[in-house]
């Protein structure tokens, strides 16, 4: 059996283990356990929707799962893990425009890939990934994986997969170059593809590790707790580990975001004057958001002293951020923050409506 999927998003270029499942409900102002013993199987979808009462922003996911892990493999500049699970309904978006993916009777396994740079640790979410299955010497399938978001794994590449039986499948994950601007010593790093070779054993053993369990609060405002996977995870730095001499942070409606300012821009990137990076992320759980647009605005004393885009860009200090060189910045400062475009990635459930009409986020910059 051979298949191809391929993917268009606007705007983008372990040894074997068991990840438990989560028992932790983020919400705002406490946490719960999800009560239930854990079930062999895919989601039954008995508190989840796909029509138009779909709660509107982030909300709690239907169920809780665990996951098989299959191993980490190093190729180029780049580690991958990969791992799998029960297959998923899932969300593309394009644009503004949302498209339902369901899963089906005939998917085998959700599988999962993340990939990071092993001396920083920082997860990459802007690179192509696809994997490759051969058994005996012949393709089994070839998959694009999507860049998605989920509240236990954050950022991720993944897709459902058709297997043909049970077995022992070689896989072959390639990793494409990042197309974003690279500052520091990132700047002649991770431009080039390469390809990892893993194993992924799909057997009664490694099923016998994946479980789901209906959560009672699905539906209800609030994320669950990002899973302890074993690798890096895409959480944000908090604004007291990030560099500069000026800060701020804020959060409203789905996201928050911090900022900080730096004397002079990180190498590679023209112009003078102090650097602005912002770092949006989620809210509840802080996973870095990745693949949007964003502007921002420094107002003084109600006059702009800068107003424009500020550029995705993956630096080794600041991590993945959004930033600009601005003239000038100073402890008295408001920024304002827009997002013109939403996230360009997947969405498992509780993400699919969220992140599309961001409230704009301002806060003042303060000396530390």
């Amino acid at each position: 059996m051979r298949r191809r999927r391929a993917l268009s998003l606007a705007g983008l270029a372990l040894s074997s283990a068991l990840a438990g499942c989560l028992s932790t409900l983020t919400r705002d102002e406490s946490e719960g356990d999800a009560e239930g013993e854990g079930e062999r199987g895919r989601p039954d979808g008995s508190n989840a929707t796909r029509g138009d009462d779909r709660p509107e922003g982030i909300y709690i996911q239907s169920f809780q799962e665990s996951m098989s892990m299959q191993g980490e493999s190093t190729a180029g500049d780049y580690r991958v893990a990969l791992a799998f699970t029960v297959p998923h309904d899932f969300w593309t978006v394009t644009g503004r425009e949302v498209e339902l993916v369901p899963r089906t009777d005939a998917d085998s396994l959700h599988l999962m890939a993340v990939v990071w740079d092993p001396e920083s640790e920082r997860v990459l979410p802007e690179s192509g990934v696809s994997v490759q299955l051969t058994r005996e010497g012949g393709v089994v399938t070839e998959e694009v994986l999507y860049p998605m978001l989920s509240q236990p794994m954050g950022f991720h590449y993944g897709a459902n997969v058709v297997l043909p039986d049970d077995g022992t499948y070689d896989a072959r994950v390639r990793v494409g170059g990042l197309s974003i601007r690279r500052t520091g010593s990132f700047r002649d790093r991770f431009g080039a593809s390469a390809s990892a070779r893993l194993s992924l054993a799909f057997t009664d053993e490694t099923r016998e590790a994946v479980a789901t369990r209906p959560i009672e609060q699905g539906g209800d405002p609030g994320a669950l707790a990002p899973m302890d996977t074993g690798y890096p995870q895409s959480l944000a730095p908090p604004v007291s580990d990030l560099p500069g001499d000026l800060a701020g942070e804020t959060e409203r409606g789905d996201w928050a975001v911090a900022a900080t300012v730096l004397p002079d821009p990180p190498t590679g990137i023209e112009g003078t004057g102090a650097y602005l990076a912002v770092s949006p992320r989620t809210r509840y759980n802080g996973f870095l958001l990745p693949a949007m647009g964003l502007s921002g605005t420094l107002t003084r004393e109600g006059e702009p002293v800068f107003e424009g885009a500020l550029d995705r860009t993956f630096d080794p200090t600041l991590g993945y951020h959004y930033g600009a060189v601005v003239p000038d910045a100073a402890a008295v400062d408001d920024l304002r923050v827009t997002a013109t475009t939403p996230p360009q990635t997947a969405r498992h459930e509780g993400y699919e409506t969220a992140f599309f009409d961001l409230p704009e986020v301002e806060t003042t910059l303060a000396s530390r």
